[in-house]
């Protein structure tokens, strides 16, 4: 995996040469599974040895999981570990609510004896790996410029809402994290204001998370079905409980020609749009915008593309600036486990 020249990231240690066939450790925690990985850097980017996914629920610790993937493979000498997490790192420390895990990269340290130990949010982690996605793993959504001429807002639903950004320094793009996905959802319509009191009724405060995600998606199903009395086929219920249902209810959608499955999606991606179209304007991410996370990439064969961009420029004085924006959809699943383990490559000079 080598760096596109599309993303000119700042990785300050790409040309030094101590950074060349250091072994890395690289793991994405997710609450329902752990990926880690084995990788050598080298040529500007990185080579992946191994790789294996754990359930997270399974484990006490992250420790154990990293114990277990270097005796399963033999390894004894690994010299960095890079960690992407699903929630806020503060002075190399983490407590992600899904995981129920504690995290510290100074006990990495410690106990596995690693030289370095880097941890970043995973949204964070992702907006590095997007640097080494091939142009056939980025789709146009809407082309219109340059992703290095200006900042890029990246929106990532799928367990959760992840939000991230590079900031473009004239020269570099450069990752940064957001909680925005943690921001508070507002209804724009009166059938809008009628799911914000449910969503209010389940969580008390509503943010957009409970909108954009996986949960958010299944709020907006059963919204639809218990509120507005969207009929439901026969069968439909029980494939939704028994599979995985964003993908049940995408092939629902787009095969199986089901209304509240398409009203469902439809929905979800106008919120998609919408929330886009905020994070874009806070970060005047004039550069682009990129759609990311498990969602997106599951529906992307349904989503109308020049519907979500008809919904994505609507503003009160900005829409000149937002027209004009390009829109990516990423393909691969594997950005922020790749990114951090960049990251943890290159970072340093």
């Amino acid at each position: 995996m080598n760096l596109n020249p599309k993303f000119p990231l700042y990785l300050p240690g790409v040309k030094n040469t101590k950074n060349e066939n250091v072994t890395i450790l690289g793991a994405n925690l997710r609450e329902d599974e752990t990926v880690i990985a084995y990788y050598v850097s080298g040529g500007e980017g990185l080579e992946m040895k191994i790789q294996k996914k754990y359930v997270t629920k399974n484990y006490p610790t992250l420790n154990e999981i990293v114990k277990e993937f270097l005796n399963e493979n033999s390894l004894s000498e690994v010299n960095r570990f890079g960690i992407s997490v699903p929630g806020p790192v503060l002075n190399g420390k983490s407590n992600p609510e899904r995981l129920g895990w504690s995290l510290d990269v100074e006990d990495f340290k410690s106990q596995f004896g690693f030289s370095e130990v880097y941890m970043l949010n995973d949204q964070e982690a992702a907006a590095y790996g997007i640097g080494l996605l091939q142009d056939s793993e980025l789709e146009d959504i809407r082309s219109g410029g340059h992703l290095e001429n200006g900042n890029v807002a990246i929106i990532a639903p799928g367990n959760g809402l992840g939000e991230a950004g590079y900031f473009f320094d004239g020269k570099y793009l450069r990752p940064f994290a957001t909680e925005g996905g943690h921001s508070e959802f507002s209804p724009r319509t009166n059938v809008e204001v009628e799911f914000y009191q449910f969503l209010n009724n389940l969580y008390g405060i509503v943010s957009w998370e409970n909108v954009l995600s996986k949960a958010g998606l299944f709020n907006i199903y059963r919204f639809l079905r218990d509120v507005k009395r969207h009929p439901e086929s026969d069968g439909l219920s029980e494939r939704l409980n028994e599979g995985d249902f964003v993908q049940v209810l995408y092939r629902s959608a787009a095969e199986d020609d089901e209304m509240i499955s398409k009203i469902a999606l439809d929905t979800f991606l106008e919120f998609l749009a919408r929330e886009a179209n905020s994070l874009t304007l806070k970060l005047k991410a004039t550069g682009g915008l990129i759609l990311a996370g498990d969602i997106p990439r599951i529906v992307s064969n349904y989503i109308d593309k020049d519907k979500f961009y008809q919904k994505f420029k609507i503003s009160d004085k900005m829409e000149a600036m937002l027209q004009n924006i390009p829109i990516y959809l990423v393909k691969s699943s594997s950005t922020s486990i790749n990114g951090v383990a960049l990251y943890t490559a290159y970072y340093q000079d």
